[in-house]
């Protein structure tokens, strides 16, 4: 009686080997779907606080939902916190990150960081700022900062006129390459070169706000006729224009500045700002989080350098200078 039991309940051999089949299709499926789950794609900005990097943040989750990836967005505490970048960086390795995105503080800080990522298997981009060396990484994608940094010298200078210059640079943090290349291109567009008498001062601002407005004070009180400023970005531009009026001199001083964030070109649209460049930090952050699913899918890397663009925005368009109006930059405009 009991071996009959046995004998109703047991498969026959063509239903064993549908169980079986289907049960491997189902691992199959489970194992794939736990495979998505698990691509994770880490993006580390240089801080949370900076508009541009709350764009690029919220654009890499979008793209990496869309794509099936899992992003894990670290950042460091503050714009030159390498120690806090590095720290990040093994993290993502230790969570077994299958690509890393990365906006160094430290051009030269998170070599390191870098290789181990990179002999782990792990696809590395530099977004916005390159490595120094740039191969350090696989790819970078980013704005071509010189040429931003030419364009904002340019109308800078002729925006000035006649006037002899009386040039106060608001540089950001040293040892990014952000910061070198967006100062030389401007004293190229300029027309000038590092050292000239025209530079009656510089300070650096760390890209923030409040260290802006600082260093602006220090300059128009030790250089009260600066009627020409480079800042290194928006928010440093924002700070200057506090001290700028402050002092009464918002009609004599030209101020310039890069980014393209809304406010920014808010600040073009009010007279605070006579010219802004416009970077695309979703872009830089969609094409990055996409070479990394593509990697995952296929193992094909990214290599060099990308640029993802720059607009000269002004109100005010000067002859010989290409430029896009307002409607284009609040059109366009993150943040």
């Amino acid at each position: 009686m009991i071996r009959s039991q046995r004998s109703a309940l047991a498969p026959t051999p063509r239903r064993l080997a549908g169980l079986l089949a289907a049960g491997a299709v189902a691992l199959a499926l489970t194992g794939t779907a736990a495979m998505a789950q698990e691509a994770i794609v880490g993006l580390v900005t240089k801080t949370e606080v900076n508009p541009f990097f709350v764009k690029m943040r919220q654009a890499a989750e979008a793209e990496a939902q869309a794509k099936g990836l899992k992003l894990i967005a670290r950042a460091g505490k503050f714009d030159g916190d390498n120690e806090g970048q590095v720290a990040a960086i093994e993290d993502l390795i230790s969570a077994g990150a299958k690509g890393i995105l990365i906006t160094p503080n430290n051009s030269t800080g998170v070599l390191g960081a870098v290789k181990k990522a990179r002999d782990a298997g792990i696809l590395v981009i530099a977004l916005d700022t390159a490595t120094d060396p740039p191969d350090a990484v696989d790819a970078t994608f980013a704005t071509d900062n010189f040429e931003a940094g030419v364009q904002q010298g340019q109308y800078a200078r002729k925006a000035l006129g006649d006037k002899a210059p009386k040039l106060a640079m608001l540089d950001g943090t040293p040892g990014g390459t952000v910061d070198t290349f967006r100062h030389d291109g401007f004293l190229k567009g300029f027309g000038i070169a590092e050292g000239d008498a025209a530079i009656v001062g510089k300070q650096n601002t760390n890209g923030a706000q409040d260290k802006g407005q600082t260093a602006m004070e220090n300059l128009l009180s030790a250089h009260p006729d600066i009627n020409v400023v480079y800042t290194i970005n928006e928010p440093a531009a924002q700070g200057a224009y506090a001290a700028i009026r402050a002092a009464g001199k918002e009609d004599d001083i030209v101020l310039t500045s890069i980014d393209g964030g809304c406010l920014g070109v808010k600040y073009v649209k009010d007279g605070r700002v006579a010219a802004t460049v416009m970077q695309f930090p979703y872009k830089m952050a969609q094409m990055g989080v996409d070479a990394v699913a593509e990697y995952a899918k296929t193992g094909k890397k990214p290599s060099g350098f990308v640029n993802t663009g720059s607009f000269l925005i002004t109100g005010k368009p000067l002859p010989g200078l290409d430029s896009k109006d307002l409607e284009f930059g609040e059109k366009n405009c993150w943040g």
